[in-house]
Protein backbone atom coordinates (compact mmCIF):
# COMPACT_ATOMS: atom_id res chain seq x y z
CA UNK A 1 0.00 0.00 0.00
CA UNK A 2 1.58 3.27 -1.09
CA UNK A 3 1.84 6.33 1.36
CA UNK A 4 0.69 9.64 1.30
CA UNK A 5 2.69 12.31 1.71
CA UNK A 6 2.72 16.18 2.15
CA UNK A 7 5.04 19.32 0.82
CA UNK A 8 8.21 18.32 2.48
CA UNK A 9 7.70 14.41 1.59
CA UNK A 10 7.30 13.10 5.10
CA UNK A 11 5.09 10.23 5.51
CA UNK A 12 1.76 11.31 6.78
CA UNK A 13 -0.06 8.81 9.47
CA UNK A 14 -3.04 11.10 11.09
CA UNK A 15 -5.78 12.67 10.14
CA UNK A 16 -3.97 15.68 12.30
CA UNK A 17 -1.37 16.16 9.87
CA UNK A 18 -3.68 16.98 6.56
CA UNK A 19 -5.04 19.98 5.89
CA UNK A 20 -8.96 18.50 5.87
CA UNK A 21 -9.06 16.14 8.43
CA UNK A 22 -9.90 13.26 6.40
CA UNK A 23 -9.39 9.77 7.91
CA UNK A 24 -7.49 7.03 5.92
CA UNK A 25 -6.92 3.21 6.64
CA UNK A 26 -4.18 2.82 8.43
CA UNK A 27 -3.59 6.17 10.54
CA UNK A 28 -1.74 5.99 13.46
CA UNK A 29 -4.70 7.57 15.55
CA UNK A 30 -8.02 5.48 13.66
CA UNK A 31 -9.50 3.69 16.97
CA UNK A 32 -8.72 7.23 19.02
CA UNK A 33 -10.91 9.50 16.67
CA UNK A 34 -14.84 10.55 17.52
CA UNK A 35 -16.96 10.54 14.52
CA UNK A 36 -17.58 14.50 15.20
CA UNK A 37 -13.82 15.52 14.70
CA UNK A 38 -13.93 13.40 11.31
CA UNK A 39 -13.31 15.65 8.20
CA UNK A 40 -14.25 15.47 4.55
CA UNK A 41 -11.44 13.90 2.01
CA UNK A 42 -11.33 15.94 -1.16
CA UNK A 43 -11.36 14.04 -4.29
CA UNK A 44 -7.53 14.12 -4.55
CA UNK A 45 -7.17 12.19 -1.01
CA UNK A 46 -9.97 9.56 -2.52
CA UNK A 47 -7.77 9.16 -5.71
CA UNK A 48 -4.57 8.83 -3.45
CA UNK A 49 -6.02 6.42 -1.44
CA UNK A 50 -8.28 4.59 -3.58
CA UNK A 51 -7.79 4.37 -7.19
CA UNK A 52 -3.25 3.94 -7.12
CA UNK A 53 -2.54 1.02 -9.99
CA UNK A 54 0.96 -0.17 -10.62
CA UNK A 55 1.43 -1.26 -14.46
CA UNK A 56 0.95 -5.02 -13.33
CA UNK A 57 -2.23 -3.95 -12.10
CA UNK A 58 -3.62 -2.04 -15.13
CA UNK A 59 -2.11 -4.90 -17.54
CA UNK A 60 -4.97 -6.82 -15.57
CA UNK A 61 -7.20 -4.26 -15.42
CA UNK A 62 -7.40 -3.92 -19.23
CA UNK A 63 -7.11 -7.78 -20.03
CA UNK A 64 -10.40 -8.20 -17.96
CA UNK A 65 -11.97 -5.76 -19.52
CA UNK A 66 -10.93 -6.86 -23.25
CA UNK A 67 -12.17 -10.32 -22.15
CA UNK A 68 -15.51 -8.94 -20.95
CA UNK A 69 -15.80 -7.29 -24.35
CA UNK A 70 -14.78 -10.72 -26.59
CA UNK A 71 -17.00 -12.48 -24.99
CA UNK A 72 -19.98 -9.64 -25.16
CA UNK A 73 -19.19 -9.94 -29.20
CA UNK A 74 -19.27 -13.64 -28.54
CA UNK A 75 -22.94 -13.82 -27.13
CA UNK A 76 -24.07 -11.25 -29.87
CA UNK A 77 -22.41 -13.58 -32.79
CA UNK A 78 -23.88 -16.86 -31.55
CA UNK A 79 -27.49 -15.04 -30.91
CA UNK A 80 -27.30 -13.69 -34.92
CA UNK A 81 -25.98 -17.14 -35.97
CA UNK A 82 -29.29 -18.73 -33.99
CA UNK A 83 -31.61 -16.23 -35.49
CA UNK A 84 -29.76 -16.89 -38.96
CA UNK A 85 -30.56 -20.94 -38.20
CA UNK A 86 -33.76 -20.45 -37.78
CA UNK A 87 -34.64 -18.43 -40.15
CA UNK A 88 -32.98 -20.76 -42.39
CA UNK A 89 -35.09 -23.81 -40.56
CA UNK A 90 -38.11 -22.12 -40.64
CA UNK A 91 -38.71 -18.93 -41.47
CA UNK A 92 -41.13 -20.22 -44.36
CA UNK A 93 -42.95 -22.43 -42.24
CA UNK A 94 -42.80 -20.21 -39.67
CA UNK A 95 -44.38 -17.45 -41.96
CA UNK A 96 -47.16 -19.82 -43.18
CA UNK A 97 -47.93 -21.27 -39.62
CA UNK A 98 -47.91 -17.37 -38.21
CA UNK A 99 -50.45 -15.34 -40.29
CA UNK A 100 -51.98 -12.26 -39.48
CA UNK A 101 -55.49 -14.45 -39.22
CA UNK A 102 -53.52 -16.59 -36.51
CA UNK A 103 -55.63 -16.85 -32.71
CA UNK A 104 -53.18 -14.38 -30.80
CA UNK A 105 -53.11 -16.91 -28.17
CA UNK A 106 -51.94 -19.33 -30.17
CA UNK A 107 -49.08 -17.17 -30.90
CA UNK A 108 -48.83 -16.81 -26.96
CA UNK A 109 -48.94 -20.46 -26.46
CA UNK A 110 -46.04 -20.81 -29.26
CA UNK A 111 -43.47 -17.96 -27.63
CA UNK A 112 -44.07 -20.27 -24.30
CA UNK A 113 -43.26 -23.33 -25.88
CA UNK A 114 -40.45 -21.95 -27.81
CA UNK A 115 -38.86 -20.46 -24.26
CA UNK A 116 -39.28 -23.56 -22.33
CA UNK A 117 -37.62 -26.14 -25.09
CA UNK A 118 -34.47 -23.39 -25.37
CA UNK A 119 -34.81 -22.21 -21.65
CA UNK A 120 -33.96 -18.71 -22.61
CA UNK A 121 -36.17 -15.91 -23.05
CA UNK A 122 -33.93 -13.72 -24.59
CA UNK A 123 -32.75 -15.88 -27.30
CA UNK A 124 -36.51 -17.16 -27.85
CA UNK A 125 -37.01 -13.10 -28.55
CA UNK A 126 -34.26 -12.41 -30.71
CA UNK A 127 -34.55 -14.94 -32.88
CA UNK A 128 -38.79 -13.56 -33.33
CA UNK A 129 -36.60 -10.20 -33.79
CA UNK A 130 -34.51 -12.14 -36.85
CA UNK A 131 -37.83 -13.53 -38.64
CA UNK A 132 -39.68 -10.38 -37.98
CA UNK A 133 -36.63 -8.45 -39.70
CA UNK A 134 -36.32 -11.14 -42.36
CA UNK A 135 -40.29 -10.43 -42.81
CA UNK A 136 -41.07 -14.14 -42.33
CA UNK A 137 -43.74 -13.51 -39.91
CA UNK A 138 -45.58 -9.88 -39.35
CA UNK A 139 -44.54 -7.48 -36.46
CA UNK A 140 -48.21 -8.10 -35.40
CA UNK A 141 -47.87 -11.81 -34.97
CA UNK A 142 -44.34 -11.02 -33.42
CA UNK A 143 -45.78 -9.07 -30.33
CA UNK A 144 -47.81 -12.36 -29.38
CA UNK A 145 -45.03 -14.16 -29.61
CA UNK A 146 -42.59 -12.58 -27.59
CA UNK A 147 -45.35 -11.47 -24.83
CA UNK A 148 -45.46 -15.69 -24.80
CA UNK A 149 -42.15 -15.79 -25.13
CA UNK A 150 -41.79 -13.38 -21.56
CA UNK A 151 -44.50 -15.25 -20.03
CA UNK A 152 -42.68 -18.61 -20.73
CA UNK A 153 -39.64 -17.50 -18.56
CA UNK A 154 -41.98 -17.85 -14.61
Amino acid sequence: VKSETNKDESVIRSRKERPTGSTHFGDADWDEEQVDEIGDATWGEVAKACCVHDAKEWGKIFVGACAALFFLYFFLVSLELMGSAAKVLGGCKAGGLMSDDTNPVAGLVIGELATALIQSSSTTTSIIVSLVGAEAISVNTGIYLVMGANIGTS
